[in-house]
């Protein structure tokens, strides 16, 4: 513990790598923390940016106010370029200011670079159907659903109108299943009344999933409640049907027959498979860990790479290889990044104190699902809830792990008035593109 401090390089600002840092900050340790955004971004709740109910500042930290204590934390506003294991660097890309490449060095190496959802071979759809992970997506995706009801307005065709009033989802996991949910009650409660040649009530949402039931990662008996609830809230699951095709004015989709229907709809949202950040391929090739199709990497049993105990992967880029030699892929969700993190930073102070330290084992506490407005599902393991008991616990459990205390402060009051009013205060279009909805950089 006695000279230079021992140095270390945390890639991503996300659940994962913010939990490491909060962690090692508390050591005799230098942390350079390395992201792309100069803020934390609350995933699990962008898709409510995207349909009014927050705004991107409730549901976004600035990482450099979280750190603002912590001497022995830097923050800096780049992109990785090369790994370079042997020399032990990071080379990075400034986003601002006029530098070229900067070389970062370090004694360990934790990269948490999350994941982005997956068109299957289809790049070509991401335009036409964005999602919602990232801020950015999230405020353009709200304005095409917002300019869809203003396009519906001006219409005079009816058939196209249906058009603009058809909404699909495609992929009914939570965020899918959150989405829908969120976008039938924009059309069905909070816009009711705001227009006058067309009755928001009459929007189709449509959500499209491969499989017999929405909700697959949880039980049957709460994905038929979620199912239900959707239903009466005016989305229509459509079951056992696969995108094969996506245009600028309709989505087609094929049944298990092989069958194929056109769906004419202006609004498509992509919520279906995720693949791993490209970081998890350059440490696979620079170690030889194996790769699985969603681009994993495949990690020792304490979160490390093969012949480098001195770089962790961990999050939704990797999958674990326990003491058996089975390979285990966890859920792509927060707890699990958040656990990992804590558990490299953990292992960290371990070995500066020349200690032992065990394998990573996750401890699952449970999935939690909002379809609506007091809606929600629970698995908790021991128990099971829906309906409104689900949905206050979904509440509390999104505080708690919410960002900053004016945050939390803030998001809890806008719940609370959007509660008693039925209203959503974000519902601003910052700047319409040629198709509608926000320009993908506004």
């Amino acid at each position: 513990m006695e000279g230079t401090p021992h140095r270390v390089v945390v890639i991503g600002g996300g659940f994962g790598g913010l939990q490491a840092v909060q962690k090692l900050a508390r050591l005799p340790v230098e942390v350079t923390l390395i992201d792309r955004r100069n803020f934390h971004l609350f995933q699990p709740l962008t898709y409510q940016i995207a349909t009014g109910a927050l705004s991107s500042e409730e549901v976004c930290y600035p990482l450099r106010a979280i750190f603002k204590r912590r001497r022995n934390v830097r923050v800096l506003l780049g992109e990785v370029a090369e790994f370079d294991l042997e020399q032990r660097t990071v080379e990075i890309k400034p986003e601002v200011g006029e530098l070229g490449p900067l070389a970062i060095p370090y004694d360990t190496l934790i990269v948490a670079g999350g994941s982005r959802y997956s068109y299957f071979g289809h790049d070509e759809w991401a335009p036409l159907a964005p999602e919602v992970k990232s801020l950015e997506s999230a405020v353009g995706v709200r304005g095409r659903i917002l300019s869809a009801f203003e396009a519906a307005e001006m219409e005079p065709d009816e058939e196209r109108r249906r058009g603009w009033l058809t909404f699909v989802v495609v992929g009914a996991g939570p965020t899918g299943v959150e989405m829908a949910g969120q976008i039938a009650e924009l059309a069905r409660d909070t816009l009711r009344g705001d227009f006058r040649s067309i009755d928001t009530g009459d929007g189709r949402v449509l959500l499209v999933e491969m499989a017999d039931r929405v909700l697959t990662t949880f039980p049957p008996s709460l994905s038929a409640k979620a199912a239900r609830s959707l239903e009466n809230l005016g989305v229509t699951p459509v079951l056992q049907r696969t995108v094969v095709d996506i245009d600028e004015e309709s989505v087609t989709v094929e049944a298990a027959d092989k069958g194929h229907e056109r769906i004419p709809a202006h609004t498509v949202i992509w919520a279906a498979g995720v693949t791993a950040s490209p970081l998890a391929r350059r440490l696979a090739d620079a170690t030889g860990a194996e790769v699985d199709r969603a681009g994993r990497v495949t990690t020792n049993p304490d979160l490390t790479l093969p012949g480098h105990p001195e770089v962790f992967a961990l999050g939704d880029m990797v999958r674990v290889r326990g003491e058996d030699g089975e390979v285990t892929q966890l859920p792509g969700v927060a707890p699990v990044a958040m656990q990992e993190g804590r558990y490299a930073a953990k292992l960290v102070r371990a070995r500066l104190r020349g200690r032992e330290h065990g394998p990573f084992h996750y401890r699952d506490k449970g999935n939690l699902a909002t379809i609506g407005r007091a809606r929600a599902v629970a698995d908790l393991h021991w128990v099971r809830l829906s309906g409104f008991l689900a949905w206050v616990t979904w509440l509390m459990v999104h505080l708690w792990y919410l960002v900053g205390f004016q945050n939390r402060i803030l998001v809890f009051i806008r719940w609370g008035f959007s509660f008693c009013t039925h209203g959503r205060g974000g519902r601003i279009i910052q700047e319409v593109g040629p198709q509608g909805g926000a320009r993908p950089d506004s």
